[in-house]
């Protein structure tokens, strides 16, 4: 159940620091039960991971709460962006052309909606974000090109590494990219994060306990049986059609 004193106590370190800092609650792999009970005691702004997750969650419920805001904190396929642009209201995880170019699509569903870039400061191949140096240029594609409202950038420093000279970083390419807001800070290095000023820090583990692993295998199963429907009508069109071209 979701940790509501943890809650209140790090919000009033953010409060005594006087940090323009809001805590987003990483509601992933949890059942909606205790979202609920987080949205009974006053919480309203969560982070979700996967597209299906959070409409399956938070569809209804952004309807019942008109205040709730849901912020994508985790990687988009470009297949998604649609639903995900209807549903969000903070985009944390920009990584690539392929998505900026998905999100100026929707120019009137976006609008007034805030867009992270996320900076691979530790440039791991095994992880998603734009390197340093690629980061002015993305950023006057997204911006200028593309009309993207990019207001700041997201990072999650290698697991091994000191955080600090990570978000040190962040905190400096921000400065020389004209942006002004950084999401940075997990469950394990928000104190540190805290000391850089961020907008957002995401919080998971330490508000909501460990993951409900039966939460996600139940996502998992649905999203793989929807994706094996969803080849079987597409295999099916293929095929009714080339039979009719075939007049058969």
């Amino acid at each position: 159940m979701f940790k509501i004193d943890k809650y209140n106590q790090i919000g009033q370190i953010i409060k005594n620091a006087e940090i323009p800092c809001e805590i987003v609650a990483i509601s992933k792999n949890h059942a909606q039960e205790s979202v609920l009970f987080a949205i009974n005691k006053g919480v309203r702004i969560f982070g979700e991971n996967r597209v299906m997750e959070a409409k399956q969650k938070f569809e209804q419920l952004k309807k019942q709460y008109k205040d709730l805001e849901l912020h994508l904190t985790g990687p988009l396929q470009s297949n998604k962006v649609k639903e995900a642009v209807n549903l969000f209201d903070v985009f944390h995880t920009l990584d690539r052309e392929k998505i900026a170019r998905e999100f100026s699509k929707y120019p009137n569903e976006l609008k007034n909606k805030k867009i992270f870039i996320q900076v691979n400061t530790g440039e791991e191949t095994t992880k998603s974000g734009i390197f340093p140096k690629d980061l002015r240029n993305f950023t006057h594609y997204c911006k200028d090109t593309l009309k993207l409202n990019i207001v700041g950038l997201m990072c999650i420093p290698p697991i091994k590494d000191d955080p600090n000279g990570h978000f040190l970083i962040l905190q400096r390419l921000a400065s020389e990219n004209k942006l002004s807001e950084l999401s940075i800070g997990m469950s394990n290095d928000y104190m540190i994060a805290l000391e850089y000023s961020p907008t957002y820090i995401r919080l998971g583990t330490i508000l909501f306990g460990t993951r409900d692993w039966k939460i996600k295998f139940i996502y998992t199963q649905t999203l793989r049986q929807n994706t094996y429907w969803m080849k079987f009508c597409t295999t099916f069109k293929f095929f009714t059609f080339n039979l009719m071209k075939l007049k058969i």
